[in-house]
């Protein structure tokens, strides 16, 4: 580290005072703990012990190690503000379709509705195939078919999403949560099951909470209960889009199992996107096979055409 500069020699006033260092005119009687140079009240910066000047205080922060949470993120001392912002996002989306006339089963149950912006921001397969707006990936995480769905999916990341943030980070949580929920929008559509929600998110949390529970050897029978009884859920009551729900699971997996289990060192944060990029490359993968077999389904006859694009899910 290198040092400050040695305290000028300074010339006392009538008063007996020295003038500040920073500001030539201004007199003071106080020196930094530090270098001893006279600091006036603008400059002074509270210490443990006396006041230092803004250069000494600046070369000590540098010697002092980011604080990291346990996977290597940084802290921030707010985790679950991320948490937060994602829960107003959502509301916004079902306030925004119940603002462009949204039928009014959308705010009592949890069965489909359609408005404009269905039509623009959900995963709908034929949009994927034909117009390419592959964005409808993360717009159709935001928006919800009806309270009963919204209500769900805020209250899992209320509670699940503050404690993984605090685990994680900003980054890393966010690199989780959108990539579970891309990963869910993938393979619900190339499985010809579009919709929208969060939930593919979800499960990638719900992941999330086991791989890391596995890897700091806790018990994890709860967390493994809580993945089957949704799941379970998922394919017994008619309409919800299971299909998001298994690729946000897997996805999150393969993202928490990366960030976990990456080796301490210099390359952890590179070693930890490895799980990101396999899910990158698989949805990668997942488009472009759905857009063949859209395409064969296009060049062949009318009931081939029916047959590949009938009765997609809109709750996920």
């Amino acid at each position: 580290m290198s040092e400050p500069d040695p305290p000028p020699a300074a010339e006392p006033s009538a008063g007996g005072l020295l003038a500040c260092y920073r500001h030539p005119g201004r007199e003071t009687g106080v020196r930094c703990a530090r270098c001893e140079r006279p600091i006036c009240p603008d400059c002074m910066v509270a210490a443990s012990v006396g006041f230092q000047c803004p250069e000494c205080v600046r070369e000590g922060r540098k010697t002092l190690r980011q604080a990291r949470t346990v996977y290597g993120g940084r802290t921030t001392g707010s985790a679950g503000q991320l948490s937060m912002l994602i829960i107003g996002l959502n509301v916004a989306g079902l306030l925004a379709k119940l603002a462009v006339g949204s039928n009014p089963v959308a705010f009592t149950g949890s069965s489909g509705t359609s408005t404009t912006l269905d039509d623009r921001f959900a995963g709908l397969p034929a949009k994927f195939d034909f117009n390419h707006e592959y964005y409808r990936f993360v717009t159709s995480m935001f928006l919800h078919t009806g309270v009963i769905h919204l209500a769900l999916n805020c209250y899992a990341i209320y509670l699940l999403g503050p404690t993984i943030e605090g685990m994680l980070g900003r980054w890393r949580y966010l690199l989780l949560y959108f990539g579970s929920g891309i990963g869910g929008s993938a393979l619900s559509y190339v499985c010809n099951q579009g919709g929208e929600g969060a939930s593919g998110a979800v499960f990638g949390v719900f992941a999330a909470l086991y791989i890391f529970g596995r890897q700091q050897r806790r018990d994890t029978s709860m967390v493994a209960g809580l993945i089957v009884a949704n799941l379970v859920f998922s394919f017994l009551v008619p309409g919800i889009g299971y299909w998001a729900h298994i690729g946000g699971l897997l996805a999150g997996a393969a993202i928490a199992a990366g960030i976990a289990y990456a080796p301490q060192g210099r390359y952890r944060s590179v070693v930890q996107l490895s799980g990101a990029v396999l899910v990158a490359l698989v949805v990668v993968a997942l488009t472009v096979a759905g857009t063949r077999e859209a395409n064969r389904c296009a060049n062949g006859t009318l009931e081939q055409i029916t047959s590949c694009f009938q009765g997609a899910s809109i709750t996920g």
